[in-house]
């Protein structure tokens, strides 16, 4: 095959004699079909423009539908119109040059001086800089005569000197203007001369683009550029019979801007100052700028966001007893979606096998392409015929690699591959860990399903698109394919150290996950979570480092110096040979972005370890919190009278600082934040004030509540959740418990949009604790109204940045996407654009791939430390 490569590409006008030299056919009458039904000759839907029925033949190329590519009419007009895409262009040529001469009204030294400083990249630059001076002269310098003023009533109206001035003289007046004067406004006069922007010849496209329907009824429904068409036709005439007529100049000149108008909808019905033009329902019609433009239009909805073949979609559901690297594939669409299946020595038994014993094979390929369809009545004949180089096409079935995509494919790990199996039901099952990257959830989503159809194909989503492979997220190098939620509930419920199991208890745990010798128990006659847990571990793992539970801890001053594995609150990690000492696995081991043990696991280890893991331990979850009784009631929220005497102290301290800050701002004294004026000083402070108040009442109310967890008889509600870091968090259960605090607009307090008050019960220029947006009361004793607006102002903000930041951040990453998108990186490892200039001289400017990176660093420092310290143990 010869291969060739544009060079360059060209954008041209139609010329009147181009239009009449392409047309098949001039167009006379704005009728379309005959009382019969078959195309009027001579009207738009002419025989020589193409054909849309079945039985009839183009009378221009003699084909059928099928083959007839369609071919464009011709419509004369009586009155040349204004181009409305080109209105612009001409005022532009017309206020830059003279209308008697056409020359452009500058002095020939100082076009001598534009034409030797002109080249194709600054010629629209020296065409405004010519229009600029053009519009200060007065008399053309060429032919002495006086240079009137152009006005543009956007799109199509033009007038010299306040007067009306129609297409036939615009027309006149563009025809002057020589082709070297021309050259200055960065035309090619052999390609596009101003005079083709006044349409004296209007092309007509193909019937092939405006298709007509018939409808249920049996009447033809016309395109809309058809029914654009036939006004057009139907005006044109008119203005033909009323000129013949000898009919006034006023009738003359409104048909003519009726024409006009007509003209101008027909190429943009969203043209700005032009009423759009409608159809009897009321519903604007799609004209040729509305095709091609937008998310609807021809480039966005047709050619870059095609539907294709061999895919599928549905609505997704969880199923933790899937491997993250399967997907379920419902009955239905596993015997709709084939791929075709080489016949090697290989595997030539396994074929005949499948075609004998199942129904999963549909067609046989021969080498020659030609196809057979595979019955019962023909199985034996298949499987005698069936040789080295034939194909089977057959249906899925469990293994295939399949991708799965779930839009918007915003990164690389939107779309995955996955292996298939195909299971009952209507919807696809996918691992509830696997979500994340898809920024997947299960109220609703629907996701796509596409069947690779080459071995290239399935080989290429083996080795990069492998959901197992990619646990590792490749924007910041840390897990992302994570065990979330119940998976961080159940195993920080399964490590705690209250957690044990009588010996029948943990037999099923250990019967779950594949455990075949019972270890020995390491509490007497129980068996403690800890010890269920390293079953899960690779047996060479050693790891150590804080949880997530010492943060909260520390925070709330119930841990101050850490002792390591002494902890008395376990919350030390130290897994030693595979064997977890001491510690319990929350959000730290196992959390998106931070979980250390995910992360080990995903890059110290063969990708079936990572994937083992998840599978076992979801194994275990689901029964031990259904066992220990994961619960949420509002008993968990009630708190104790020493709490709430604590409260009231805190919101009078509070209240007695905030008043200090006032008086000082009054006075002027207040001492000034950094780089802040007194009002934003001022703001600042009593928002910090505020803040130390709610983070006052956190710590008391987290001590208070942790008993709950770290006792000996543990309650399992939401305070586990956010000890283990897996859902919600301390300010969650501080709002509806403790009390709400400072109302928050932008990081600040409520303020604009409001003038010397927030409400009408507070005082005009009370800039107070209270005034300010200060809630006293907590979500479980409830707010009363003033609490309530203010509560409102804070939440008004998440909503409309609900609606607008995605809008706004989506339309961001198109910008970016299409602006990077012919980026790549060459065999020498620079970033190249499509037309090989170098963006970068090393990918990234260091040559590292962050999913290779510890979290964006280039080595893991502590674990390359524990290793060595592991080995020289081993030595030892």
């Amino acid at each position: 095959m010869m291969m060739k490569r544009i060079a360059s590409i060209q954008f041209k006008l139609l010329n009147p004699t181009r239009i009449r030299k392409m047309s098949a056919l001039e167009i006379k009458t704005p009728d379309t079909y005959d009382k019969d039904g078959y195309p009027m000759e001579g009207g738009l839907m002419d025989q020589h423009l193409g054909v849309i029925n079945p039985g009839l033949r183009c009378k221009t190329c003699g084909q059928k539908m099928k083959y007839c590519p369609g071919h464009f009419g011709s419509l004369e007009m009586i009155r040349p119109v204004v181009h409305s895409e080109f209105g612009k262009r001409l005022e532009q040529l017309m206020q830059a040059t003279c209308k008697e001469c056409g020359r452009i009204v500058l002095p020939e030294e100082k076009l001598a001086y534009y034409h030797k400083v002109f080249t194709k990249e600054t010629g629209e630059a020296i065409g405004k800089k010519i229009t600029i001076k053009a519009r200060k002269i007065k008399k053309c310098p060429h032919c002495k005569a006086e240079k009137g003023t152009v006005l543009l009533d956007k799109p199509t109206n033009f007038f010299y000197n306040k007067e009306r001035i129609y297409p036939t003289e615009i027309r006149e007046w563009a025809e002057k203007i020589p082709d070297k004067d021309l050259a200055l406004f960065g035309y090619n006069p052999e390609e596009i001369r101003p005079e083709w922007f006044i349409l004296t010849v209007l092309p007509v496209p193909p019937v092939t683009i405006r298709p007509s329907i018939t409808l249920e009824s049996g009447i033809k429904s016309e395109d809309d550029l058809t029914h654009k068409l036939v006004d057009i036709i139907r005006i044109n005439l008119r203005l033909k019979d009323n000129i013949d007529a000898g009919a006034p100049q006023l009738i003359i000149e409104d048909l003519w801007d009726l024409l006009q108008y007509h003209v101008t909808t027909y190429f943009d019905n969203n043209t700005a100052g032009v009423p759009p033009a409608k159809h009897r329902s009321g519903r604007a019609l799609r004209t040729l700028v509305q095709r091609l433009k937008g998310k609807k239009g021809r480039f966005r909805h047709n050619l870059t966001g095609k539907r294709v073949n061999f895919a599928a979609r549905s609505t997704i559901t969880p199923d933790a007893y899937l491997k993250i690297s399967e997907v379920g594939v419902p009955e239905d669409i596993a015997n709709e979606l084939t791929l075709p299946e080489l016949v090697t020595e290989w595997n030539k038994k396994y074929i005949q096998d499948l075609i004998k014993d199942t129904d999963r094979c549909i067609y046989l390929i021969r080498p020659n392409e030609t196809r057979k369809r595979i019955e019962e009545s023909n199985k034996k004949e298949v499987i005698e015929e069936l040789d080295v180089g034939f194909r089977v096409e057959r249906r899925i079935i469990d293994g295939d690699l399949v991708l799965f995509n779930r839009q918007p494919s915003l990164h690389r790990l939107s779309m995955l591959a996955h292996r298939a199996r195909v299971m009952p039901g209507r919807t696809f099952r996918i691992n509830p860990n696997v979500c994340p990257p898809y920024n997947a959830d299960f109220d609703g989503d629907e996701m796509n399903l596409h069947v690779p159809q080459t071995e290239e194909g399935k080989t290429e989503a083996a080795r990069l698109m492998f959901a197992s492979e990619q646990v590792i997220s490749p924007r910041y190098g840390a897990p992302i394919i994570v065990l979330n939620e119940d998976g961080i509930t159940g195993l920080f419920a399964l490590t705690l150290k209250s957690t044990e199991f009588s010996r029948e208890e943990a037999m099923k745990y250990f019967y779950d996950i594949g455990v075949k010798e019972m270890p020995k128990p390491d509490r007497g006659k129980r068996y403690s979570g800890k010890i269920i847990f390293s079953q899960l571990m690779p047996k060479d793992l050693n790891i150590e480092y804080k949880t997530f539970t010492c943060s909260i801890l520390r925070k709330t001053g119930l841990c101050k110096n850490c002792v390591k594995e002494k902890c008395e609150h376990d919350a030390y990690v130290k897994i030693v040979n595979g064997k977890l000492v001491c510690g319990v696995i929350d959000k730290e081991s196992l959390g998106e972005g931070r979980g250390k043990l995910v992360y080990v696991l995903a890059r110290h280890y063969p990708s079936t370890v990572i994937e083992e893991f998840y599978d076992k331990a979801l194994r275990i979850i689901s029964s031990l919190l259904t066992q220990k009784g994961m619960t949420a009631g509002l008993d968990e929220y009630e708190i104790s009278d020493a709490l709430k005497k604590e409260r009231e102290k805190v919101i009078e301290q509070t209240k007695e600082k905030a008043q200090e800050l006032v008086q000082k701002f009054r006075r002027g004294t207040l001492e000034h934040v950094p780089g802040r004026n007194l009002e934003e000083s001022f703001e600042l402070m009593m928002m910090r004030a505020a803040a130390e108040a709610k983070m006052h009442i956190e710590k008391k109310l987290m001590k208070e509540k942790l008993d709950y967890v770290l006792s000996d008889e543990p309650r399992f509600n939401t305070i586990a959740m956010i000890l283990s870091g897996s859902r919600g968090s301390s300010l969650n259960l501080v709002n509806i418990a403790g009390l709400w605090g400072q109302a928050s607009v932008r990081a600040g307090r409520p303020k604009r949009g409001f003038q010397d008050r927030l409400i009408t019960l507070n005082e005009k220029g009370d800039v107070g604790l209270f005034a300010g947006g200060f809630i006293t009361t907590s979500f479980i004793e409830g707010m009363n109204a003033v609490n309530y607006f203010y509560h409102s102002m804070g939440g008004r903000q998440g909503e409309v940045d609900t609606g607008v930041s995605t809008k706004v951040s989506g339309y961001l990453y198109r910008r970016l996407a299409n602006s990077l998108k012919d980026l790549m990186v060459n065999n020498d490892n620079t970033v190249r654009t499509a037309g090989s200039s170098i963006i970068q001289y090393t990918y990234g400017e260091d040559g590292v791939f962050p999913q290779n990176t510890a979290r964006g660093k280039t080595i893991d420092v502590d674990m390359e430390f524990i290793r060595l310290q592991t080995e020289k143990k081993q030595e030892k």
